[in-house]
């Protein structure tokens, strides 16, 4: 078995991202594979250090509409085949999705829909939970996804659950998905399945100024398949990391 370092990091455009030293932040991280979200850039509006760093390879998923959504894979282990294209048009649409196969297991990173803009969109997003988790039920291999995935699942992943109980992203309609992926299926939030108790976020609200108060939601996640649980070595969130108004986390596991 080989000990692997995952992050994940919705960084909110990868352009602003770069200027505020995300190359140096990837190279210090020192992960065999790194998982990003809402890049909001195509590949042709982006730098030779941003497509081609220094040890590794990296794939573009990009949407439709230039400036809004995209996901990326930076990797130094090899797949065996990159999956952009899903036969599914909910889970190819927005350019949400992005996967590896690899030896002996799949990695996907995804910027799963906000529920903000009203219940059309809620509905979108359930949709799109739904589909993904039986496209990743077909695989013969286990997964590992992370990405924001836009929907704190319990009262101890936001700081104020009473007040946002029908703001989207802690509707039970919404929760419902965690409960059931975590709860019956079995899947594991990493970052809880290691800190059952600890009060931590991944997103603030930057209009709020929430960081600074540490008012936070902790709404990305590393999920992994129950067939690696004794595999998790360490999962956390690097919250003292900017650039961005997520924090990345991480993942270490034996595979």
């Amino acid at each position: 078995m080989s000990e692997l370092l995952f992050y994940c990091w919705n960084v909110n455009g990868i352009r602003a991202a770069e200027k505020k030293g995300f190359i140096d932040w990837m190279t210090h991280s020192n992960a065999d594979i790194i998982g990003l979200q809402e890049t909001k850039a195509h590949p042709e509006q982006l730098s030779e250090n941003l497509l081609n760093p220094e040890g590794y390879q990296s794939y573009w998923k990009s949407g439709e509409r230039k400036g809004y959504s995209g996901v990326a894979i930076y990797t130094r282990l090899k797949p065996v085949q990159v999956i952009t294209n899903f036969e599914d048009p909910i889970l190819n649409a927005e350019g949400r999705l992005i996967g590896l196969e690899l030896d002996k297991f799949f990695f996907f990173t995804g910027y799963f829909p906000n529920g903000g803009l009203g219940m059309h969109r809620v509905e979108y997003k359930l949709d799109f939970y739904r589909r993904f988790e039986e496209y990743i039920k077909t695989l013969k291999k286990p997964v590992i996804f992370c990405g924001d995935v836009n929907t704190a699942h319990n009262e101890i992943d936001l700081a104020r659950p009473k007040e946002n109980r029908n703001t989207s992203g802690f509707m039970d309609v919404e929760r419902a998905w965690l409960h059931h992926l975590i709860g019956e299926e079995k899947y594991i939030d990493s970052f809880r399945y290691k800190h059952p108790e600890t009060v931590a976020y991944s997103w603030w609200d930057m209009k709020t100024r929430s960081r600074e108060k540490n008012v936070g939601w902790r709404i990305d996640y590393f999920i992994v398949d129950p067939k690696l649980e004794k595999n998790i070595i360490d999962a956390n969130i690097d919250a003292d990391v900017m650039g961005s108004d997520h924090a990345p986390l991480w993942l270490k596991i034996k595979i």
